[in-house]
């Protein structure tokens, strides 16, 4: 059982910067790709930013640009970088990370940007 903690949510105004951090713990297996998810008020879950054991990353198109994700490996910690935040990138964000059994999840930090 794969333990994620995820921390750095919080209140931002618009044009601001937050850094989300995400530590796992609890598996006897590899973590394959790491990433992040978010969900806003009434809106589906969908995919911001993933990475692999490897570094290669990849990116929604509404956030290219403005977020970058990055992992440590020796830590089990992925980060997620996020500036020039918008009003409509308030959501819950939720961490994944895979084992090569299934997906993990964290339970979700809120980030509100708003004046």
């Amino acid at each position: 059982q794969v333990r994620l903690v995820e921390s750095g949510g919080g209140l931002v105004q618009p044009g601001g910067s937050l850094r989300l951090s995400c530590a796992a713990s609890g598996s006897a297996f590899s973590l394959n790709d790491m990433g992040w998810y978010r969900q806003a008020p009434g809106k589906e879950r969908e995919m911001v930013a993933g990475i692999t054991w490897g570094s290669v990353t990849n990116y929604a198109d509404s956030v290219k640009g403005r977020f970058t994700i990055s992992r440590d490996n020796a830590k089990n910690t992925v980060y997620l970088q996020m500036n020039s935040l918008k009003a409509e990138d308030t959501a819950v964000f939720y961490c994944y990370a895979d084992t090569k059994f299934r997906r993990n999840w964290g339970q979700g930090t809120q980030v509100t940007v708003s004046s």
